[in-house]
């Protein structure tokens, strides 16, 4: 990479709960920024955000708009991703989306740098970043996948109310005043915002993320399913490590927690001791475990933060060469803004901010 390169980066969906952690996170980033566009939906043109000092007007998202643009952070939901990052491509763009659409595209790697960041090679113009739930699993996994090798995976998440968005996340505050004044819960929003029924968050657990598929699994279950196997095995059918996953709303603002179960294939040379060891010296993770002294990982220490952070680390007493473990992180950070900046980051780093010729066609 040429030291004197700088980028003109645009971020897609820049109003949003993420776009505004996007925005802070690729301040904070290395990424030499020659300028930045803002782009939004027409009711948001005209707003003005800071950046590095700077004050930037909101534009309205058009193909045009990627006329120019070296980069694209993308968080504007499936359909306007869908529509309008194959522009940006076509542009001569390279895109990191934070929406659904492209991560199970054969065309289009899905990364998180702590685990996979040789995919970068084989991109296409587009980069998925993974489900929020599923990036923090995998960071917290990968260090004892390399040491001692996963059988399988079950999960159980405890996911915060920002992850449906920021209307959610406002929503839960009212319905917990709501519910400390005496009145009803005005409940609009979730589990989800296009389902026939909708529940309080407050004072409550839904057991339902996304809309219910085969087999009575969430779609966000099914996403962690797939996308962790396309993470770590590059298919996101592999059988060479089974994973199955339950995933529940609760009422906490930021930060996700997930009670994770795991099988290692090396079960003789695999200990507590061990893993712990492993964890505490592996990329993005903190090892928070000590339960002498009750300390473990809480999202509301976790909030701002870009680490993975793992507790409770023990065998299971049943089964030989089984553990357990608590992950939590910021589902707005390293879930979303951090780990699409730090693919970014990657992408500078290691020259491949551009589109390699013939590329844009697989989109069109």
């Amino acid at each position: 990479m040429s030291e004197e390169r700088s980028y003109t980066v645009a971020i897609l969906g820049a109003t949003g709960a993420v776009g505004s952690c996007l925005i802070e996170q690729l301040a904070q980033s290395s990424i030499p920024v020659a300028s930045l566009k803002l782009l939004a939906s027409a009711r948001s043109a005209g707003q003005t955000r800071e950046f590095r000092g700077e004050t930037i007007t909101i534009e309205e998202a058009q193909p045009e708009s990627f006329e120019g643009v070296d980069l694209v952070l993308a968080s504007a939901g499936g359909s306007v991703s869908a529509r309008l990052l194959p522009e940006a491509v076509k542009r001569g763009a390279v895109a990191v989306d934070n929406t659904s659409f492209w991560r199970m595209n054969d065309d289009v790697p899905l990364v998180v740098p702590e685990v996979n960041e040789q995919a970068l090679y084989e991109h296409n113009g587009i980069i998925a970043n993974p489900n929020c739930s599923t990036i923090q699993m995998v960071v917290a996994l990968e260090p004892i996948r390399q040491q001692f090798g996963l059988k399988q995976v079950i999960v159980s998440t405890y996911q915060a109310a920002s992850g449906a968005g920021q209307s959610a996340w406002q929503e839960l505050l009212d319905q917990a005043q709501q519910h400390l004044n005496g009145e009803p819960e005005t409940a609009e929003i979730l589990p989800v915002k296009g389902d026939k029924k909708h529940y309080p968050l407050a004072f409550n657990l839904l057991p339902q993320i996304d809309v219910f598929e085969d087999e009575g699994y969430t779609h966000e279950e099914y996403k962690m399913i797939h996308e962790t196997k396309k993470i770590m095995l590059g298919d996101k059918n592999a059988k060479d490590i089974k994973v199955t996953a339950t995933a529940v709303r609760v009422p906490v603002p930021v930060g996700h927690g997930e009670t994770v179960y795991f099988e290692v294939a090396d079960a003789d040379g695999a200990s507590t001791p061990k893993i712990q060891q492993a964890l505490s010296e592996a990329p993005g993770v903190v090892l928070e475990d000590d339960p002498a002294n009750q300390i473990y990982p809480q999202p509301i220490n976790a909030e701002g933060k870009r680490d993975t952070f793992v507790g409770r680390v023990r065998p299971d007493l049943e089964n030989d060469g089984s553990y357990h473990m608590w992950v939590v992180s910021d589902n707005l950070l390293k879930g979303a803004a951090w780990n699409a900046v730090q693919i970014a980051e990657r992408l500078v780093a290691l020259d491949l901010v551009r589109v390699p010729e013939g590329a844009a066609e697989k989109f069109a």
